[in-house]
C-alpha cells in the first residue's frame, strides 16, 4: 500500500495572529474563514494544502513541548514551488515589503531557482521554481 495524502496543515504558532495574516495577505494569500477565528486563521497555500497560524498560546495547548525561539534556530524550512523564477522573485520582493527578512543562500542551483525569507514570526520559507524537464527520470526521483 502507498500512503496517499489528502490534505496537509502545516501549524505554524505567531505572535500576533491579526499582524501575520496581514502579513502573508500582502504577498497574495488567501484565508478560509470557515476555519478562522480570534485564536487561529486557515492560510490556503493551495490545493488541499494549507498553514494554521495559531495564536502561541493556542499552539501550545497542542503539545508539551515548548516553541522554537527563531531568532537562534529554524524549526523548518516551508518550502514551495511555483510556475517561473519570475513569480519567484515577486513573492520576494512582496514580502520583504511586508517585512520579512532576507535569508537566501547566494547563488543558484543548476534546476532550481530558489530565494529564501524569513516571516515575521521567524518561520523560514523557501519559494522555488524547478526546471522539471531537466531531470532524467531514470536517475532522480521527486518524493
Amino acid at each position: 500500500m502507498v500512503l496517499k495524502i489528502e490534505q496537509i496543515f502545516v501549524n505554524l504558532p505567531v505572535k500576533d495572529l491579526e499582524v501575520s495574516m496581514d502579513f502573508f495577505k500582502k504577498i497574495g494569500f488567501e484565508f478560509d474563514e470557515r476555519f478562522t477565528d480570534e485564536k487561529a486563521a486557515c492560510m490556503v497555500l493551495g490545493s488541499n494544502m494549507y498553514a494554521m497560524l495559531l495564536e502561541e498560546d493556542f499552539f501550545s495547548s497542542f503539545t508539551h513541548l515548548g516553541i522554537a525561539d527563531t531568532s537562534k534556530e529554524n524549526e523548518c524550512i516551508l518550502a514551495f514551488n511555483v510556475s517561473s523564477k519570475e513569480e519567484v522573485d515577486t513573492i520576494f520582493n512582496k514580502a520583504l515589503e511586508a517585512g520579512g527578512e532576507d535569508k537566501s543562500i547566494p547563488g543558484e542551483e543548476e534546476m532550481m531557482y530558489f530565494k529564501r525569507i524569513k516571516d515575521i514570526d521567524g518561520h523560514l520559507w523557501e519559494i522555488s521554481f524547478m526546471e522539471f524537464n531537466q531531470f532524467d527520470n531514470t536517475d532522480y526521483t521527486i518524493i
